[in-house]
């Protein structure tokens, strides 16, 4: 079966290499898709070195930053028109466990999420305040939505890629981390099946953080629409 993550970067260049080669070496049969949205850190020179010794790793450079939404949705793209049949997300900051993936990938359903909110997961390193912050944010999405899912925010996750050609991408609009619950809600119109693993969900080392007041407008905003 042929399976491909997808990692959106900007200016992840502390911990991107890391990332990599982990994933290369701990997980077989995976090839990795890096879409860099205009790094100016060296990110996608980074990239472009392991690109040049490894066959499993490829990089888009988008040449400017478009969003996490665009990012993905140019993944599934590329992936999609080379016949992978599981393509996930991952984030490039390390905050998602390379070994939680083994555990997704073995999940089967249409949609497979990472959840830090059910039994056996969790989050290492957060203030309360995000802890709270991403705790409301779901209870509101599931209060709003009734999507059954109990981490519709997460961005570790496995779609087959059956699901993602019935599901209308062209029509996905968000930019920011409300394309993941955008995704799940699309997913649900198609009457896909899914399901949550647990996760261990870590506060990155490197770089900062992408989320913005920006960001968080554009949820409440979504969300309370499609409410």
């Amino acid at each position: 079966m042929q399976r491909l993550v997808v990692i959106p970067t900007y200016n992840e260049v502390g911990s991107i290499e890391i990332l990599l080669t982990e994933i290369l070496k701990t997980i077989k049969n995976l090839d990795i898709l890096v879409v860099d949205g205009g790094s100016n850190d060296g990110t996608s020179q980074a990239v472009a070195r392991i690109v040049n010794l490894e066959p499993r790793v490829n990089l888009i450079s988008e040449g400017a930053k478009r969003g996490l939404g665009k990012a993905y949705l140019a993944g599934f793209e590329w992936g999609l028109a080379r016949g992978y049949e599981k393509i996930i997300e991952m984030d490039a900051d390390l905050s998602h466990r390379v070994i939680d993936l083994s555990g997704l990938l073995e999940a089967k359903a249409d949609l497979v999420i990472g959840s830090r909110w059910i039994v056996g997961g969790g989050i290492e390193n957060w203030s309360k305040s995000r802890e709270l912050l991403s705790r409301i944010a779901n209870k509101y999405v599931q209060f709003m939505l009734k999507l059954d899912v109990s981490d519709a925010t997460s961005g570790f996750r496995v779609y087959h890629a059956d699901l993602l050609r019935k599901v209308d991408l062209k029509r996905i609009k968000s930019e920011g981390y409300t394309f993941q619950i955008e995704m799940v809600r699309a997913a649900r119109k198609v009457g896909a099946e899914i399901v949550e693993v647990p996760i261990i969900f870590r506060e990155r080392e490197f770089g900062k953080s992408k989320i913005s007041r920006g960001i968080i407008f554009e949820a409440l905003l979504r969300v309370s629409y499609w409410g």
